[in-house]
């Protein structure tokens, strides 16, 4: 007897209705339209920073317990709503709280927010898709199975889609949540530490008035650390192919 049974292998009476089912990515779905409509995300950019900073970094001296705590909210929601802007506010820790401090804060939150996404999709959208998309989707599911830490590392580890595509993705495949939830939190540490250590060092650009800009930021020496782990992560992969061989 398998430990898990998957989507299509519960009984109709257990699974959820349709209102319960469909309720939470209705409501997610209006709280990105509202976020949109409202211009949320005009307020998660460098240059909103840039203008705000005095005032941010005097919220941050006066309330040095609250204002992180504001900081990991504003990121879940963030990055739940799948809004733009999730590697500005990055920086944008690592210029408030420092280095280390924003690492922690930032991978702790976008844990969080991404695991919502995640169960929301898994828990309707997911289970849609099964219905409907016939056997293939089973062989798909079992290869990914087969070495899903490994591959849900390397998909953290190195930039290659967009952060909310690698949100949804695994709750098609019906990954387990608390793989999602570990490979989440150790494989964007990584990337967090880049950002948040530019964020670090923002003070001397904001006082020399220079440009600020995300574009160099994954450098060829970056990008081939980030290329070094994800191989690391891809070492069991490789190890239980040349032993079934």
């Amino acid at each position: 007897m398998q430990e898990e049974q998957t989507m299509t292998e519960i009984p109709a009476g257990r699974r959820p209705g349709p209102l319960r089912r469909w309720l939470p990515p209705v409501c997610l779905v209006v709280a990105i339209g509202l976020a949109f409509a409202f211009g949320l995300d005009d307020y998660l950019t460098l240059d909103a920073l840039g203008d705000n900073r005095e005032r941010l970094l005097e919220f941050v001296a006066a309330w040095p317990l609250v204002a992180p705590l504001a900081f990991m909210a504003i990121y879940i929601v963030a990055v739940a709503l799948s809004l733009p802007g999730a590697t500005a506010m990055t920086v944008a820790g690592g210029f408030l709280f420092g280095t280390v401090q924003a690492t922690g804060l930032v991978v702790v939150a976008a844990t969080i927010g991404a695991t919502v996404l995640f169960l929301v999709a898994r828990s309707s959208l997911g289970a849609a898709l099964h219905e409907r998309a016939g056997p293939w989707i089973k062989r798909l599911e079992a290869g990914f199975h087969e070495n899903e830490m490994s591959y849900m590392l390397v998909l953290r580890l190195v930039p290659l889609f967009p952060f909310f595509v690698v949100n949804l993705v695994p709750a098609f495949l019906d990954v387990r949540t608390r793989t999602f939830v570990i490979a989440t939190l150790f494989g964007i540490i990584p990337g967090t530490f880049v950002y948040a250590s530019v964020g670090g060092g923002l003070g001397s650009v904001f006082d020399t008035g220079g440009e600020i800009s995300l574009a160099g930021v994954l450098t060829p020496e970056v990008l081939l650390a980030l290329l070094g782990l994800a191989a690391l992560a891809l070492i069991p992969v490789v190890y239980r192919y040349f032993r079934s061989r």
